[in-house]
């Protein structure tokens, strides 16, 4: 039984091999962890140093629903610097937060991706689950699970990215939390928290909300650190 089982593994792999991308990709016969880190490792390493940065060094990740973008960051002494910005192919919901399991709405607020939260064998090609809900979340009593920026294009309440773009997004964040980074910080937000912007949404139920999120959005902005963020009395506070 072992040996008929490996036969088909080897079979099945060759089988893959030898099909052309555009059959392989919609059949959902997508290359493993060791094929995509082989192809985009050379790759990012030199976008990367045309930029200036280095790969594998710490990595930082904005959410702008409105926009519909994902901002990825790369720390270069001392500061982060903008490395790209991908199309989010789906997200569900609309602007404000996650509130309970089940309704369908991507989180806002500020999150963490350590090395447990990577899953390289997703059933959505990559994915890591940003740690809905966190402490912020569960002092409101908020409920949810495997909230995850993932491939696939498809959401019932994560940031889906297409199979390419994850692919790069996954190996940033797998090698920074491999060369020292502990945790990657990811803040979501409904979209650029400007002084103007907020006064468009005086009327939103989630305006104070977005009101306590703007200064950690405003820290960034002008020192491109990433602050330091508590939790206290259901609010975020910058440290």
């Amino acid at each position: 039984m072992l040996a008929l089982v490996a036969g088909i593994s080897v079979l099945a792999y060759l089988y893959r091999a030898h099909l052309p991308a555009r059959i392989a990709e919609p059949l959902g016969l997508r290359a493993d962890i060791s094929d995509i880190r082989a192809r985009q490792v050379p790759l990012l390493t030199r976008a990367l140093h045309q930029q200036g940065l280095t790969f594998g060094a710490p990595v930082f990740l904005r959410i702008f629903k409105e926009e519909s973008v994902l901002e990825l960051w790369v720390e270069n002494d001392g500061t982060f610097s903008l490395f790209k910005t991908y199309p989010i192919c789906h997200f569900s919901g609309d602007l404000g937060p996650k509130l309970r399991e089940g309704d369908k709405q991507s989180p806002e607020g500020i999150y963490h991706v350590t090395k447990s939260a990577l899953n390289p064998n997703s059933s959505f090609h990559l994915s890591f689950n940003l740690g809905f809900p966190n402490a912020y979340d569960q002092s409101l009593g908020r409920t949810g699970s495997f909230l995850m920026v993932h491939g696939n294009c498809v959401s019932i309440g994560c940031y889906a990215m297409t199979d390419p773009l994850i692919e790069e997004i996954y190996v940033l964040v797998e090698f920074a939390l491999e060369h020292g980074q502990d945790r990657v910080p990811v803040h979501a937000f409904p979209f650029r928290l400007t002084k103007t912007r907020l006064k468009e949404a005086a009327q939103s139920p989630w305006h104070g909300f977005w009101q306590d999120l703007r200064p950690i959005y405003q820290a960034f902005e002008a020192t491109k650190k990433v602050p330091t963020v508590s939790v206290k009395d259901e609010k975020y506070h910058l440290n």
